[in-house]
């Protein structure tokens, strides 16, 4: 395996400070990425979306709970499906506590295809309390380009229609490996008349951040030991082939 050289403590200290420096410039630049999403405009949501959730039939204004802002992760869970996504497991297990969310007046719920009853299965089988719908029947997963099926509505995932993935060499956003592939999207009600604005949503690797082991692992020398990192030979696997759900590691996990 390709490890880092060994250095001096004063060497070690002058890498790092020079790292340091481009550290401070992503932070800022990060700074200036998040003030232009807030400065986003917001479009009203008009359509009626109906969902199914631990008291029955819910509204997308009902996911909010009462509170201002609402994001949801599109968890990756096809109604023919034995068990949800491994990947958006590995994102759902590293979400905190909710109520430091509550205490900003936000909402988060993850939302799903898969009918409700195998959702509430899957989600005992991982010990999750976050609130977890079943979009099953309605147009919500299709309006936000999380279900890919042609017949239903035209592909725009990513902000890339099927002609640019084809050409980018993406089939998997086309829905020729996958049909349901994850994302977020982030919702404002206006309490003076309970309006529900649709103000920003991501995908692919625009979720990155928020998989809280990605970003302890992006800090250790081996990083994710995938083959796509650099350097090079640290890797043991392609993109996310280590990924299992949290109880199939083994004991030794």
């Amino acid at each position: 395996m390709n490890l880092p050289r060994v250095a001096s403590r004063d060497e070690w200290l002058a890498a790092r400070v020079e790292l340091l420096a481009e550290e401070k410039a992503l932070t800022r630049a990060r700074d200036a990425v998040n003030t232009r999403r807030r400065s986003l405009p917001m479009v009203r949501i008009g359509k009626e979306y109906l969902f199914t959730g631990p008291h029955g039939e819910a509204r997308l204004p009902d996911l909010f709970e009462g509170r201002r802002q609402l994001i949801v992760y599109h968890f990756m869970f096809d109604p023919g499906w034995d068990a949800g996504c491994r990947s958006c497991s590995l994102t759902v297990d590293g979400i905190g506590h909710l109520a430091h969310l509550h205490a900003r007046d936000t909402t988060l719920a993850l939302v799903s295809r898969a009918p409700f009853g195998a959702i509430e299965a899957y989600r005992a089988r991982m010990g999750w309390q976050i609130p977890w719908y079943s979009s099953y029947g309605g147009d919500f997963n299709h309006d936000f380009h999380v279900t890919v099926d042609e017949s239903v509505a035209p592909i725009f995932y990513n902000y890339r229609t099927k002609a640019e993935h084809e050409r980018a060499g993406e089939p998997w956003y086309t829905g020729a490996e996958l049909r349901e592939i994850h994302g977020v999207s982030v919702f404002l009600r206006d309490r003076r008349d309970g309006a529900v604005f649709h103000t920003y949503s991501t995908y692919a690797r625009g979720t990155d951040l928020l998989t809280a082991t990605y970003n302890w692992l992006d800090l250790t020398a081996l990083g994710r030991q995938e083959d796509w990192e650099s350097p090079p030979g640290r890797g043991d696997g392609p993109f996310m082939s280590w990924v299992r759900r949290h109880d199939e590691y083994g004991p030794d996990a």
